[in-house]
């Protein structure tokens, strides 16, 4: 099964791709897509539709699996990263695939065993269950991945039951 983890994001997205094979999980491919700050809104989400629809044409993952946006103290950003979300979605039902979301504390649990995980934590296990010792990680990819793990666990779980 390949897993195309997002973090979403308007200005910076991330995306991991993983593959779970038997037990095994592999990294494929991790990134950061950037809009432009200068760009209309509407002109990033583009971009980022653009962007997601390219990485699913060339590695064609079998689903996408998303952090759920759970609004806080900042509901403009939140909403402005919904609208993200959404293109990211609008991607998944345009190449007819499923799309499933955790909430931050379920993929930290899924990865750490600690739902409330700093990210040092997540980034280490992350590197740590992908064999990525060495690679540079940043924030959005690393989370982008912790969702892709979190989703094969969860699929193999299921399989088991």
């Amino acid at each position: 099964m390949r897993i195309l983890g997002i973090d979403p994001g308007y200005g910076r997205l991330g995306f991991g791709l993983i593959d779970r094979v038997g037990m095994d999980l592999v990294s494929i491919e991790f990134g950061t897509l950037t809009t432009d700050a200068n760009d209309r809104m509407e002109v990033r989400l583009a971009q980022i539709y653009d962007k997601v629809k390219e990485l699913v044409d060339r590695f064609a993952p079998n689903c996408i699996a998303s952090e759920r946006q759970i609004f806080s103290s900042n509901k403009t950003t939140g909403l402005d990263v919904s609208k993200a979300l959404g293109v990211v979605m609008l991607a998944c039902a345009h190449c007819d695939l499923p799309w499933i979301d955790y909430t931050p504390a379920e993929v930290k649990q899924a990865v750490t065993g600690n739902g409330s995980a700093d990210k040092k934590q997540v980034q280490f296990m992350v590197a740590r269950l992908l064999s990525l010792q060495g690679s540079v990680l940043g924030d959005d990819a690393s989370d982008a991945l912790a969702i892709a793990i979190c989703h094969a666990q969860r699929e193999r779980i299921g399989s088991l039951g």
